[in-house]
């Protein structure tokens, strides 16, 4: 039985900062949900998903992480995956999640995707 899925935050900006540390599941996912939500409604307009410390994603956790993602666009926001295995890198772009949110290799790179630099 894989470890319950921790999520910690981190504010920079206006851009929250999720590191999960297990195994995304319905737990996990939800967990991944609520401090999602919790970020945007006191004002992150980004979320990076930084995901090196998770494993594995199921079904559910994924389609948690669709409804988040509807959520950051309905608002305007961006999302980003950082830090994922290639197993995970490979079923979010089968899933699509990929047409809607960037995958970057390394957080530093997904901060930068998300404040892009004015030229």
């Amino acid at each position: 039985m894989s470890e319950a899925c921790k999520v910690s935050a981190e504010r920079r900006g206006d851009v929250a900062i999720l590191r999960t540390d297990g195994y995304i599941n319905n737990q996990g996912g939800e967990e991944i949900a609520r401090e999602a939500y919790a970020q945007l409604e006191s004002g992150a307009r980004a979320l990076v998903l930084n995901l090196e410390k998770t494993r594995i994603v199921n079904s559910i956790g994924i389609s948690i992480l669709i409804e988040v993602l509807e959520k950051v666009m309905d608002r305007k926001g961006m999302l980003a995956f950082c830090g994922l295995t290639p197993t995970i890198d490979k079923t979010f772009r089968i899933m699509g999640l990929a047409q809607y949110a960037e995958i970057y290799p390394t957080q530093e790179d997904a901060l930068r995707g998300v404040n892009p630099q004015p030229a």
